[in-house]
């Protein structure tokens, strides 16, 4: 097949890795494939020298595709994208994330590519948005969900929640778990003291990390309020951010104001072939984000053998199982979790049994390989739908 995926930005995040895992995989079976996505630019790294080193994958940028909405660039690359399609004549375009999933639906039906598909990551209309920047997304969606034979999402949280607002149709639904390289999480790095040691901490501190872009709605800020007095008051607890952004001068200012920052660990941007020594390097796995389609760092943080402390939103709970794989509370419960990751610090037992459990509940289940392999049979049941087929 000739497959493209199409994605608004490049940039080193969940759905973008689950993309290039997507592209990685495919090439390998044989298939032709291409990555369409917009400019990357900012603080928060880029997955394009991967692709690139990669081969295997026709990487082209498309300088109209942006975030923002914008009808002039919006219109710009709805052309661009069509004749990208002309040009490279995919029996296949798969799109990712909200802008990519509109303007990449319209160009591939109207061009009557045989196969279109699109995986939600994350809904673009959430509750901490305003009325109006829901209702124009959630319009949006609708239409270009007329516009797809199939919508994948990576947690069944994102079906319910899509169907819901009346995007698409049940039948068009079907959950494919974000795909992890899980062999890098299965084996020991050995790098735990090495990493720890940057900071001057040993084994007897007890190091609660989080991984996530410092950027609005990850939770960093319901972190430092939460874990406020307990870094204050235990000489023994602290915390751990892996990732750059936006925030992170807002962020380390508050920390600094708060007599917090030398409790605080800032590692910055790592390599994606890096998370498995920085989970390592963590005795629990905080993700207080406000919004997630399914957060990849809690199944890395399970494959790790690590406890989750999470927020219940979205599709997290099919991950942090409260009790079984760490523990659950409700979003915006500062003090909540606060209790959770207090608890899980006490308990170095409780600690272990729920690390052992998510490794169990995530090592088969989120695996590349098995995402690939279920991408690729839903291209094929929709063409042989059509009475066409192509080898796979």
């Amino acid at each position: 097949m000739r497959i493209l995926h199409i994605s608004t930005r490049l940039i080193l995040g969940g759905s973008q890795e689950n993309t290039v895992l997507s592209c990685e995989g495919q090439a390998a079976a044989g298939h032709a494939v291409a990555l369409a996505f917009g400019p990357i630019y900012g603080p928060e790294g880029s997955l394009l020298e991967r692709v690139k080193r990669h081969g295997g994958i026709e990487a082209t940028e498309v300088g109209s595709m942006h975030r923002e909405i914008s009808p002039w660039q919006d219109w710009r690359c709805l052309r661009d994208l069509s004749a990208l399609i002309r040009r490279w004549r995919p029996d296949v375009v798969h799109t990712h994330s909200s802008k990519a999933g509109i303007l990449g639906r319209a160009a591939a039906w109207k061009a009557g590519v045989p196969v279109v598909v699109h995986t939600i990551h994350g809904l673009a209309f959430h509750p901490r948005a305003s009325w109006f920047h829901n209702a124009g997304y959630i319009a949006a969606e609708r239409w270009a969900a007329r516009r797809c034979h199939a919508i994948v999402s990576v947690a069944d949280a994102m079906t319910e929640q899509a169907l819901a607002q009346g995007i698409g149709r049940r039948e068009q639904y079907s959950t494919i778990r974000s795909g992890i390289e899980v062999e890098p999480f299965l084996k020991p790095t050995g790098r735990r003291a090495e990493l720890r040691s940057r900071f001057g901490w040993g084994e007897n501190e007890l190091v609660v990390g989080t991984i996530a872009r410092l950027a609005e709605l990850k939770g960093h800020d319901d972190l430092l309020t939460a874990l406020g007095t307990g870094l204050a008051q235990d000489s023994k607890l602290r915390l751990l951010w892996v990732g750059d952004g936006w925030w992170k001068e807002r962020l380390l200012k508050r920390a600094g104001a708060e007599g917090l920052q030398q409790r605080i660990g800032l590692a910055g941007l790592v390599p994606p072939e890096e998370i498995p020594a920085w989970i390592e390097a963590m005795d629990i796995v905080a993700h207080a984000s406000y919004r997630e389609g399914l957060p990849r760092v809690a199944v890395q943080a399970c494959l790790g053998e690590r406890p989750v402390a999470a927020y219940d939103i979205d599709g997290t709970r099919e991950v942090c199982i409260d009790g079984v794989t760490g523990r659950l509370v409700k979003a915006g419960d500062v003090a909540a979790l606060g209790q959770a990751v207090a608890e899980l610090a006490a308990d170095a037992p409780a600690r272990q049994r729920m690390g052992a459990a998510g490794r169990e509940h995530c090592r088969e289940e989120f695996s590349a390989p098995r995402m690939v392999e279920r991408l690729l049979a839903l291209y094929q049941r929709i063409l042989s739908q059509q009475g066409g087929s192509v080898a796979s």
